[in-house]
């Protein structure tokens, strides 16, 4: 049988992966299967963390609305206050209401007025 000599495709494949793990530390970015594996794992571990990025941040607006209005008495609860929004369908997103919350108080105590009355 006849010599085949390899082609350039599976360099090309390889030196594309070498890219994307040429910041891994170790033998991570320099053998070309643990370069694979490691970059199996780096990409499941970037769209698992996509999801649970946007869940850790609607806990800390949360957090941050609920302490807002437990310390100044604009309501009991963070739970009463979305309710009542809700009621009188004044649509402000958590995201929203964490800002106001910290930046400007008084807005929130406005607003929550507004609910009330």
């Amino acid at each position: 049988m006849t010599r085949i000599k390899r082609g350039y495709i599976a360099r090309r494949r390889r030196t594309k992966i070498r890219l994307f793990a040429s910041s891994f530390r170790g033998a991570h970015s320099r053998l070309t299967r643990t370069m694979t594996q490691q970059k199996i794992r780096a990409l499941v571990s970037a769209y698992r963390d996509r999801g649970k990025q946007k869940r850790d941040f609607r806990r800390l607006w949360i957090a941050r609305i609920n302490a807002v209005v437990r310390d100044n008495k604009v309501y009991y609860s963070y739970n009463r206050l979305i309710h009542n929004l809700y009621k009188r369908q004044l649509l402000l997103n958590r995201k929203i209401l964490a800002q106001i919350a910290i930046l400007n108080r008084n807005c929130l105590y406005m607003i929550s007025n507004e609910i009330i009355n």
